[in-house]
């Protein structure tokens, strides 16, 4: 079993750093309205993809379940980050109007509870923005691709039919 909060200070590096994370932000960012006020970024990590969330403005909380990688998060965005489940926030519903799951799904069994608990915080109108399945697409340009490379490629498990608005 991989351990986040072991693998916490090397985490970004072997990830695809600063260039993936721009990335990734980028791509939320284009996805996200411009009033959307505030935004949950859910498995928020080490935050380096949350720094960036929070830099254009919008009010961004993010929640980890592992402690050593919401400590990294609290030194990028601090005030902001809360050790929780994703599968059971800690939220009022419809608290924000927006949130994101970066590179989160493809790890769960059960990412339909966490996916359940991201449409109970959101608004009303409010918008999920997630990642797809990293084993049926992943090319980054990053070590993590050398990573991903001898394992088997399945098919995505995520179905669009269980989406509604």
């Amino acid at each position: 079993m991989f351990d986040y909060d072991e693998e916490a200070e090397r985490y970004d590096v072997s990830r695809g750093g600063e260039p993936r994370a721009a990335a990734a932000a980028s791509a939320v960012l284009g996805l996200i309205p411009e009033d959307t006020g505030n935004l949950l970024d859910i498995a928020c990590g080490t935050g380096i993809v949350t720094r960036r969330l929070a830099a254009t403005g919008l009010d961004v909380a993010g929640v980890d379940a592992a402690y050593g990688m919401l400590r990294r998060a609290a030194e990028r965005v601090p005030g902001r980050v809360v050790l929780a489940d994703t599968r059971q926030l800690p939220f009022p519903d419809a608290s924000f109007g927006a949130v994101t799951a970066v590179w989160l799904l493809h790890l769960l069994d059960d990412a339909e509870r966490v996916v359940a608990e991201a449409a109970r915080v959101l608004r009303p109108g409010g918008i999920f923005v997630t990642t797809v399945d990293k084993a049926a697409s992943h090319d980054v340009r990053s070590d993590i691709d050398a990573v991903m490379a001898p394992r088997p490629r399945r098919a995505a498990r995520d179905r669009d039919d269980l989406v509604g608005s």
